[in-house]
C-alpha cells in the first residue's frame, strides 16, 4: 500500500497534474475543515467497522484517470480505504497523519515534524 506525506502531497497538488483527494471522514468533519478541492465520500464508519460496500457502491464518483489520495481523521481507516481502491484498480495513496497531519504541516507545528522525522523511516 502506497503512502503520502503532507508535504508531498501539497507539492503535488500544485504541480500539473494533481491527484484526486477523497476524504472518507463525515461530513460534518469535512465541512469543519478540508485539504482544498478535496471531494468528501463520508464512508468513513462504514469501513471503521468493516464495511467495504458503500465505498464500492460510490466509486463512479471517483475518477479512473487521476492518483488518488484518501484522507480521513489520522490515516487509519484511509488505509482501508486505499486497500479497496488498489483492489479495484485504482492508483491510490493514504496520507499519512490523515487531516491532523495535514493540518499540523500547514501550521509548521512541532508535532507534525516530529511526526514527519519517523515516516522518513516507515
Amino acid at each position: 500500500m502506497t503512502r503520502i506525506r503532507p508535504a508531498e502531497l501539497d507539492e503535488r497538488l500544485d504541480s500539473g497534474a494533481p491527484p484526486f483527494v477523497l476524504d472518507i471522514r463525515p461530513r460534518p468533519d469535512f465541512q469543519k475543515t478540508a485539504i482544498e478541492n478535496s471531494q468528501n465520500v463520508p464512508v468513513y464508519s462504514d469501513l471503521q467497522s468493516g464495511n467495504e460496500s458503500p465505498l464500492r457502491d460510490r466509486l463512479d464518483e471517483i475518477p479512473r484517470d487521476r492518483d488518488v489520495v484518501v484522507v480521513c481523521k489520522l490515516g487509519m481507516v484511509a488505509k482501508r480505504a486505499t486497500t479497496v481502491l488498489d483492489e479495484e484498480g485504482y492508483d491510490a495513496a493514504t496520507l499519512l497523519g490523515g487531516i491532523s497531519g495535514w493540518n499540523g504541516y500547514q501550521a509548521g507545528s512541532l508535532g507534525y515534524k516530529l511526526r514527519s522525522l519517523r515516516w522518513k523511516y516507515l
